[in-house]
């Protein structure tokens, strides 16, 4: 049982249509558009299976069922595009936590240690609650983009 129909309206279809005819246009718009006419489960649309559109397009049938669940979950702009967009983490330090992370880190270092580690920091800044987890990898992007050196 599908969980995502995709069921086209004209306007859409012919959108599709002038996606796959235009001079000039990316190659996974055009066959993303192919697809998407062929899985039309509408009066109009030819309604094929999963498997069927996958070996016609060369793909695997979880291609094409992440296609369908893009159309009918973001829209018809956003299924042409490639999937892997918009799949952004959200930044573990916004500009206040990148301060302290900061402040910390030019500050004198803990006693029994000549100097901070992006191990330490990343410790100190859950244990001052200015962030509930983060890693070592995290720190160190952060201070990479001051040009902050620990060393």
């Amino acid at each position: 049982m599908k969980k995502y129909i995709v069921e086209l309206t004209s306007e859409e279809r012919k959108t599709l249509m002038d996606t796959i005819q235009a001079e000039r246009m990316a190659a996974h718009k055009r066959q993303h558009g192919r697809m998407l006419l062929k899985a039309d489960q509408g009066p109009e649309g030819p309604g094929w299976k999963d498997a069927d559109i996958a070996n016609a397009f060369d793909c695997t049938i979880k291609s094409v069922e992440r296609l369908r669940k893009r159309l009918v979950e973001c829209g018809l702009a956003v299924a042409l595009e490639h999937g892997n967009r918009g799949a952004y983490r959200i930044k573990k330090f916004d500009g206040v936590a990148e301060a302290h992370l900061i402040a910390t880190a030019c500050s004198s270092a803990p006693r029994g240690r000549s100097r901070w580690t992006v191990r330490l920091l990343a410790d100190e800044m859950v244990s001052l609650g200015i962030v509930d987890s983060c890693g070592k990898t995290t720190v160190h992007n952060t201070l990479k983009k001051t040009n902050l050196s620990l060393t």
